[in-house]
């Protein structure tokens, strides 16, 4: 009797774990998500595009309660932005550990030789893309972007001031392409950040900018400045009146206006390298929710962005020609570090 029991209850315990196998094997882990604060690095100084948009996302986690844990705003601008880049490349396997970025992911290693490259980390998402405007003092003559170049032609090389945050960076280079698409030649005039560039354009100190929307629509609802047109193969789709009289839309491309000059630059998320799917699916997801808010359609709209959000393949394929493109133009501006 005694092995009779012995033995039902061992059945009845291979039985049991039988179930408990089948039903874990049932029931999915649990998904990965952060287990400490994660870092939030900005390869910019605070107060650019860049450091707004971290910021508001940062707000916009904190307020709809998307993570368990904090996300951490860290500034790492030194070097044109490698300080920060080269943090995230030696955080191998770190998921705590995130970096926005714009297109200093490209020019800064070619301007510089430093070792860096966007394949040293984990593409999460393309945010959006964020558009370039050739502004003019409204004070000025010009009503269109075929006058204003038709004017610089006219003045002769190095008449005209052209203004822009850093050097080798995005605004010099669009403006040596617009150098080269037109016949033109500028006087190119760095600043640190795009408030200071917006600034000298209304004062009169320089002739022009080709700054970011966000960056000087205050200065444009005023009435100060002139948006001329947009470096973008479409108008960009935002139709509510910004000033007394024209929207985004109602600014043309630039190669409707007689200028044959594109460039937009990359607002994306990026993790160090070694991470597992998982790790990256926990922020794919957090993007795509933060990317569904009131408050980050209304920033788009605000920011004049180009609203494209992109992960996976995609991404990836959109980073190496967007790499090619910008090797190109650092090329043949003579930016690249070997041309030195």
């Amino acid at each position: 009797m005694k092995n009779f029991f012995s033995r039902a209850h061992a059945c009845r315990a291979k039985v049991l774990t039988v179930a408990m196998l089948a039903l874990a094997a049932a029931t999915p882990a649990a998904a990965w998500e952060p287990t400490k604060p994660v870092e939030f690095v900005i390869p910019a100084g605070t107060g650019g595009g860049a450091d707004q948009m971290g910021r508001l996302l940062q707000g916009i986690v904190i307020k709809y309660k998307l993570m368990k844990e904090p996300l951490i705003v860290v500034n790492k601008s030194g070097g044109a932005g490698a300080e920060g880049f080269l943090a995230v490349k030696e955080a191998k396997g770190d998921p705590h550990k995130i970096i926005i970025s714009l297109s200093n992911l490209f020019t800064t290693p070619m301007a510089t030789g430093v070792p860096f490259n966007w394949k040293d980390m984990t593409p999460v998402a393309m945010l959006a893309l964020d558009q370039f405007v050739l502004w003019t003092n409204a004070d000025q003559p010009y009503k269109n972007a075929s006058e204003y170049i038709a004017a610089a032609k006219a003045a002769g090389p190095n008449k005209f001031k052209m203004a822009g945050t850093g050097s080798k960076q995005e605004d010099q280079i669009i403006t040596v392409a617009l150098e080269k698409a037109t016949g033109t030649k500028f006087i190119y005039v760095p600043f640190k950040g795009g408030g200071e560039v917006a600034v000298q354009l209304v004062g009169g100190h320089v002739n022009s900018t080709v700054n970011n929307p966000i960056e000087a629509v205050a200065q444009w609802r005023a009435g100060k400045l002139r948006a001329l047109c947009v470096f973008d193969e479409e108008r960009m789709p935002f139709k509510a009146k910004v000033t007394e009289t024209q929207s985004w839309n109602d600014v043309p491309t630039c190669k409707e206006a007689g200028v044959p000059t594109k460039y937009t630059m990359l607002r994306g998320i990026f993790m160090p390298a070694g991470v597992t799917p998982e790790q990256r699916a926990f922020y794919v997801d957090l993007l795509t929710k933060i990317a569904a808010t009131p408050d980050w359609k209304e920033y788009m709209e605000k920011g004049a962005f180009n609203p494209t959000f992109m992960t996976g393949e995609p991404f990836a394929k959109w980073l190496t020609e967007a790499e090619a493109t910008h090797r190109t133009l650092m090329s043949e501006a003579g930016f690249l570090a070997s041309s030195k």
